[in-house]
């Protein structure tokens, strides 16, 4: 790509961080028109007020400026319909920036034939919500080793328990890590303040630093066999489906803390049920769900050692500005000639 590009920002941002774009290279044109957007909700609302609707007048003028570019912040409507369209009828456009950490699944949902595959580079945001998605997976390891929904069922009950029960101390406990990128290393950080020793899987066995034990998942089994806890970052791919299984469960100690910070379509749910019933897993503090939202009718919504969270955990109110400095950086190493980090894989769509 050469400095005479054009970047069409496709989802909600604030006038600030545009112009933060805008400053990467006076050569790139950068296209916004916030009228033709909806409002942010929230911070990092990229979606936006689903009540919004533009006028006919308006959604050509939206779909006109996305066509007119090279690159574009953000899948329209931060759907895979929408990439899928823009794909289609932009045939200058080269590179899509998407602002969730794992946009394999959305490639691998529009239907990209291989031509547009080849053609359209997707990067990710991964890496700017590592560390948020790590606090909030060490609060679900502190949660389960500190036995916090018994306290909360007891406070419900205004019930002082006659035995005292000894908690789990995060120091010395064994967290197993599924998925040593960004996010598990960020989340294994915190865990060795804690003093915890950890060991974790990632695509290429070998040693890292601070880190016991590294295999691929394949050996995940040999991990969790020790583990007082385990955390889950890995991304929703054919090769991690259901990874967590009965199969699986049944290697876990008794007892064992459960966190998924990853995808829901890596943990078999009725198999975590049955885990649960089992006493293999003692709680499961869970962000993400096979099927969002979560149906009403999930039996993960009543079960008192289970903490439902709504894909929220990595939200933070800096994370439009973390991504759009991470574009901005990817940006200027397009322009130099570079290549960006965190390109979807076409083959895995990871």
């Amino acid at each position: 790509m050469n400095h005479q590009l054009t970047v069409a920002i496709a989802v909600p941002l604030e006038a600030e961080l545009v112009e933060l774009i805008r400053g990467v290279d006076p050569d790139v044109t950068v296209l916004y028109d916030a009228d033709l957007l909806p409002p942010e909700r929230f911070p990092a609302d990229h979606s936006g007020d689903p009540d919004f609707v533009r006028s006919p007048h308006q959604e050509e003028r939206y779909w006109s400026m996305l066509n007119a570019a090279d690159v574009l912040f953000g899948l329209p409507g931060e759907s895979a319909q929408g990439l899928a369209r823009v794909a289609d009828e932009n045939p200058r456009l080269r590179w899509v920036h998407a602002m969730a950490a794992g946009a394999g699944a959305a490639v691998r949902a529009a239907g990209l034939d291989r031509g547009q595959l080849e053609r359209i580079m997707v990067t990710t945001s991964a890496g700017v919500h590592a560390r948020p998605l790590a606090e909030f997976a060490l609060m679900g390891v502190l949660n389960g080793l500190k036995r916090v929904p018994e306290l909360q069922s007891d406070q419900a009950a205004r019930r002082w328990p006659e035995l005292r029960v000894p908690v789990r101390t995060a120091q010395g406990s064994r967290l197993v890590i599924a998925g040593l990128g960004e996010i598990g290393v960020e989340a294994a950080g915190v865990a060795r303040a804690l003093g915890m020793k950890v060991s974790g899987t990632r695509r290429t066995a070998g040693p890292m630093e601070g880190v016991e034990h590294v295999v691929t998942n394949d050996e995940l089994a040999t991990l969790v066999r020790s583990a007082d806890a385990v955390v889950n970052t890995l991304p929703g791919t054919e090769e991690t489906e259901n990874l967590f299984n009965a199969e699986l469960f049944a290697a876990f100690r008794p007892g064992t803390v459960l966190v998924n910070v990853g995808r829901g379509t890596v943990i078999d749910e009725h198999a975590l049920l049955g885990a649960l019933e089992d006493g293999k897993v003692s709680y499961a503090c869970l962000d993400v769900f096979a099927v969002e939202p979560l149906p009403p009718e999930s039996p993960l919504w009543g079960h008192p050692r289970v903490l439902v969270s709504p894909h929220t955990s990595a939200l933070s109110t800096a994370e439009n500005r973390l991504i759009a400095e991470r574009f901005a950086s990817n940006l200027r190493t397009v322009l130099d000639g570079g290549v960006p980090p965190h390109v979807v894989d076409t083959v895995h769509f990871y």
